[in-house]
């Protein structure tokens, strides 16, 4: 008897985790990865103190390399809510399922104001928008040098000033697109944005990716390669989300 249940729990294990992991979409990877990790832990479907799977096994299941999971695995130990113990019953074991820190409980309430689902949807619909039409309708001598300024200004910033230099490289490009209307309404959802990521922790892989889709879409850009520019732009929202609704779970 006590034999089948033991052949029984990983499979149970297992399955419980199917609503939530799945293979990431190329470009985000880290991102979507910390997401579904995070909604696993939040959502308690490893319950405190037990063991999430092996590296081996949530590295397939996300369809991510073994260093991007070890640098998922470590974001959440820094924001403890992991621990990893060594020897034959180590691995890496949840500490609290359900807690939530003060920049967490923040966040919470801030997006009990707003429906953050439409916020993403609008920022992603603008910045896609702003991304073509620079692209489509090419930029001045003046609009390069100032995008070009700004993409270079987000590569030097000091890690508490990334934020703010991020911002205004896409306010740059959302004030070259030629629509006044689009970069007004850019810059109210980019406050908003920024309202909520101002709870989350800034993650140094998550910026490295984030400037390497910035230079790729400067370049796109200049490059007046439209559909590549709105890929890159949609594939950048979508990382910004995917680390929100991750927190959020």
């Amino acid at each position: 008897m006590a034999g089948n249940t033991g052949a029984r729990e990983p499979r149970e294990g297992t399955d419980r985790l199917g609503a939530v992991l799945r293979p990431v979409r190329a470009g985000n990877g880290f991102e979507e990865a910390l997401e579904q990790i995070l909604q696993v832990v939040r959502l308690g479907l490893v319950p405190d103190g037990e063991r999430l799977p092996a590296e081996r096994e949530l590295a397939e299941r996300l369809g991510v390399s073994r260093v991007t999971l070890r640098e998922v695995l470590r974001v959440l130990h820094d924001q403890g809510l992991v621990e990893s113990r060594r020897g034959r019953y180590g691995g890496t074991f949840v500490l609290r399922a359900a807690g939530a820190g003060a920049g967490e409980d923040e966040l919470r309430r801030r997006t009990a104001e707003v429906d953050i689902e439409d916020v993403l949807r609008f920022r992603e619909v603008l910045e896609v928008g702003a991304a073509g039409l620079c692209a489509a309708h090419g930029l001045s001598g003046e609009g390069v040098v100032r995008l070009r300024r700004a993409l270079d200004h987000t590569r030097d910033a000091p890690l508490a000033d990334y934020r703010r230099r991020d911002t205004l490289l896409h306010l740059t490009l959302a004030g070259l697109c030629g629509s006044a209307s689009l970069a007004a309404q850019y810059a109210a959802v980019r406050a908003g944005v920024n309202d909520l990521l101002d709870c989350i922790p800034l993650l140094v892989r998550n910026l490295e990716h984030s400037q390497r889709q910035h230079t790729a879409l400067v370049e796109a850009v200049l490059d007046r390669d439209a559909d590549a520019a709105r890929e890159i732009a949609r594939e950048h929202c979508a990382g910004t989300a995917a680390l929100l609704r991750g927190f959020l779970a």
